[in-house]
């Protein structure tokens, strides 16, 4: 195999001659082996549009006489997946395999011109920022489709009275699609709140170079660099006023973190009670695959324990977030590669627990005699009465049927009271009037 040799501040390293990175690659590869993560593609991607803004901008100042090629290669380059997602050096490793891959593809060096007026430390918490904010922006999207699934299945069965539960008992009857409006109106929360928490992504750290200080980057390019960054993404991005505070501090992964925590807590929660819904028969969930290698024609609510599953690995990224976050020392967070890998994980596996549910809800359906038959059989159905004939009444008929202990409730109660009132006091309209008239 021919081989190249390359130098850094350590000493010399043999490289395969057609190795499309350098030194600093080949080095991380050896100290941080695979150990089954690579760094995210997202980052890689945000990164490549950092390092072509970061060009223009030099470019336009005429700092940078290879600037047409290095904004070339930052459009054209492959960045390999070869690098660990958890390695040291605050991010070093892969702003450097970048300047190596951007550096051979341009023919320019990886430090003087491609990583020109830069450092780890600015360009890697602006990458992240990107790609966070392209990530949150399609994760929105998939939950304004999932909003539609359960909103679709909320009108659908707006007429199907069902008997509510609360502490998993059974309690007040309401309306099967009133129960998937709240799952609707959970996920349009998530909807808006990823949504939203772009914003506190836009301010960025870009030119702040080492510390913050801008310490080696000429003011001009300082002043320009974000605004090139603009143009290249077309996001809304800023420079942060405090470039300091801004390259010390990570607490804004945090709190978009904690909006993914949120929506992963609606997931779990909604999934469940789906699962809960179909084990009383109620609804029927659409079988996807063989449930059991023993049990023939078992069918399991496998795409909801996926859903529940990635839910739970998010709760969790939302703690190495924050962990990653409060362990940063004094001028930087040395602990961003982790902290970038679980934020892009969450945001990835939320977009696809969101596909998931929603093409799955498509093919929900209800039981209604099942809906029916658990609801007329409750004796919980007696308080719909209460308005109307009083606590002590209500509790004189509950006891009464309980004596009899045969037929339904609603049999009872229409022998009781007359069938007109029961269907009037138990139809779905009065059931979600939201509260009886005075």
């Amino acid at each position: 195999m021919k081989t190249r040799i390359e130098t850094d501040c350590i000493g010399s390293k043999e490289l395969p001659a057609d190795a499309p990175w350098g030194i600093h690659t080949a080095r991380a590869m050896e100290n941080f082996p695979m150990i089954g993560k690579t760094v995210n593609p997202r980052l890689l991607t945000a990164y490549a549009q950092v390092k072509k803004a970061c060009a223009l901008a030099n470019k336009e100042l005429g700092f940078l006489p290879a600037a047409d090629a290095v904004i070339s290669a930052c459009e054209e380059a492959e960045l390999p997946s070869v690098l660990s997602a958890l390695q040291g050096g605050a991010g070093t490793s892969t702003n450097m395999m970048i300047n190596e891959v951007i550096g051979n593809l341009a023919g320019a060096h990886p430090i003087q011109e491609v990583n020109l007026h830069q450092s780890t430390n600015d360009t890697y918490p602006t990458a992240l920022k990107v790609a966070a904010i392209q990530g949150v922006r399609e994760l929105s999207d998939a939950f304004a489709a999932l909003q539609g699934s359960f909103q679709a299945l909320e009108k659908t069965w707006a007429n199907l009275p069902i008997l509510g539960k609360t502490e998993l008992v059974d309690a007040v009857p309401l309306t099967l699609g009133a129960q998937f409006a709240s799952f609707a109106e959970a996920f349009a929360r998530d909807r808006w709140r990823t949504f939203k928490c772009e914003e506190r992504l836009r301010t960025v750290n870009l030119g702040g170079t080492a510390i913050g200080t801008g310490l080696t980057a000429p003011r001009s390019y300082i002043f320009l660099v974000v605004e090139k960054l603009r143009e290249v993404t077309g996001l809304g991005l800023s420079r942060a006023e405090n470039m300091v505070e801004a390259t010390a501090n990570a607490d804004c992964f945090v709190e978009v973190s904690g909006i993914l925590n949120a929506a992963a807590v609606n997931l779990i929660k909604v999934s469940d009670d789906l699962r809960r819904l179909a084990m009383l028969g109620e609804i029927k969930l659409p079988a996807v695959q063989a449930g059991s290698s023993i049990m023939p024609g078992k069918v399991n609510p496998v795409i909801l324990e996926s859903v529940m599953q990635i839910g739970i690995k998010v709760k969790a990224n939302n703690g190495i977030v924050a962990d990653c976050a409060a362990r940063g020392s004094l001028q930087i967070c040395e602990f961003m590669p982790l902290l970038a890998d679980a934020l892009l994980e969450s945001i990835d596996l939320l977009i696809a627990a969101a596909q998931m549910l929603a093409k799955h809800a498509e093919r929900i359906d209800a039981d209604q005699g099942t809906c029916l038959e658990r609801l007329y059989a409750s004796p919980e159905i007696i308080t719909a009465f209460v308005p109307m004939f009083g606590y002590d009444r209500c509790s004189e008929l509950f006891k009464q049927f309980e004596q009899l202990g045969t037929g339904t409730i609603r049999e009872f109660l229409e022998k009781e009271l007359g069938k007109e009132t029961v269907e009037k006091t138990l139809s779905p309209q009065n059931l979600m009037s939201l509260g009886h008239k005075d």
